[in-house]
């Protein structure tokens, strides 16, 4: 995988996970769960990816974590957005619809224009 598209990809990986603790504290398989649900099964990730991206937003600040006890009654680590990370959500949203857009203009661009 090219750098470009492996950046673009660790960059929506990351707005994801941000996106996803907006609504409260989550545990991994909750995250990746309600991704899947919300995106209707488009986007998944995968375990080998989400939690390393975890372990870097946390190490940014972005995130914090604590254990807990999940629903099915095992010990879980708990991830909450903190107000860095809410910070660094509204940017990543904004680069994002940036991108959105130009690719937009690009993909209606006529031919021979």
């Amino acid at each position: 995988m090219d750098k470009v598209r492996k950046e673009l990809l660790q960059g929506t990986l990351d707005l994801l996970i941000l996106k996803a603790l907006t609504t409260g504290s989550l545990h991994g398989w909750d995250i990746a769960k309600r991704i899947a649900v919300v995106s209707k099964d488009r986007l998944s990730l995968k375990q080998g990816s989400l939690y390393p991206a975890l372990h870097r937003l946390e190490g940014r600040g972005w995130i914090a974590a604590e254990w807990g006890v999940s629903d099915a009654g095992r010990s879980a680590k708990f991830y909450r957005l903190t107000s860095r990370g809410r910070r660094q959500l509204e940017k990543e949203i904004s680069h994002w619809q940036s991108f959105a857009a130009a690719m937009t203009a690009v993909l209606k661009m006529e031919e021979g224009a």
